[in-house]
């Protein structure tokens, strides 16, 4: 029986959250609301930065460039599947395919490394904090932006080119709601086996890197910390962590359930329920978050406020 190459004929078919008629409506309402309020949020979170001088330090550096690669990242995905919510064909060409995974696996890793930067920010302001200004200069931290950048490019340009390799000639239709890189490589016809060890090598490298990051800066906060002989002066040096460490606690327990497992584990509702909460979920609640648990932010929602009613 001859096979047909579905990646340079047709495209695929994004089957998305639900094949139910009757919850397309709903799901589209849903992610709609959720989707504006993570682009409103995150807005306000820059303009808030970027209105108030005092918020012009390295924490908040990072945290509102971590607020634009949110808005990016779910700009990656959710549109598309708004749409395909309403459509009855819910298609995407091999090459827009292609185009979307790029941008996601960047913009996930971008905000991967960023997160890794506010950890190491975290851990001069305690461990270090007479060096602090020093340490983490306006130079040095645009090249910890630029690096993070950079890295998940490449780490992404990577993952596509490989995948553009593969042929698929069993199915057309990926069970999910946007082309990642687990639920494609399941409708290869070619040997991904080599691909397969490439991308979870490299990948574990590129994720690994941060996260492990994070880990050693917080360990090092602990120990610091627990030296600090009052109380209170323990609960002032962690309430300063408190933010950072929700917003990677959601981050890195989704993605480490989706990716670091084999092709084999992959289980199509639960991959995407996990997936919905790093790609959709977790963007919308990082804004509220930071500001509802930081004093500092709370002021410059409160100027930005005043100046856009003045």
């Amino acid at each position: 029986m001859e096979t047909k190459n579905y990646s340079s004929d047709s495209g695929f078919i994004l089957l998305g959250l639900s094949s139910n008629p009757r919850l397309q409506k709903p799901l589209f309402a849903i992610f709609l609301i959720m989707y504006l309020v993570t682009v409103l949020g995150n807005v306000l979170i820059i303009l808030a930065i970027h209105s108030d001088p005092r918020l012009h330090t390295p924490m908040y550096f990072f945290l509102s460039n971590l607020s634009f690669m949110d808005i990016c990242f779910t700009t990656v995905t959710v549109p598309k599947m708004l749409v395909n919510l309403l459509s009855e064909t819910k298609a995407i060409s091999f090459l827009g395919c292609l185009v979307q995974m790029y941008f996601f696996i960047a913009f996930a890793n971008t905000d991967s490394y960023l997160l890794a930067s506010m950890a190491i920010d975290r851990l001069v302001a305690i461990c270090h904090p007479f060096h602090y200004n020093r340490v983490m200069n306006p130079r040095r931290c645009l090249l910890m932006l630029l690096g993070s950048c950079t890295i998940s490019h490449l780490h992404s340009l990577l993952r596509v080119l490989l995948m553009s390799r593969l042929s698929f000639c069993a199915s057309h239709v990926i069970k999910h709601f946007f082309c990642d890189t687990q639920p494609v490589l399941k409708l290869s016809c070619s040997d991904t086996s080599s691909s397969q060890i490439v991308v979870m090598t490299e990948t574990l490298a590129v994720i690994a890197t941060p996260f492990l990051c994070i880990l050693f800066s917080y360990l090092r906060i602990i120990v610091t910390v627990l030296r600090i002989p009052s109380a209170a002066g323990k609960w002032k040096a962690f309430s300063t962590c408190s933010s950072h460490l929700t917003v990677v606690a959601l981050f890195y327990g989704s993605v480490i359930y989706v990716y670091f497992r084999p092709l084999s584990m992959y289980s199509v509702v639960k991959d995407r329920v996990a997936t919905v909460m790093y790609t959709v979920v977790t963007p919308m609640l990082n804004p509220f978050i930071y500001s509802l648990r930081n004093k500092d932010m709370k002021r410059g929602l409160r100027k930005l406020r005043d100046r856009i009613h003045s």
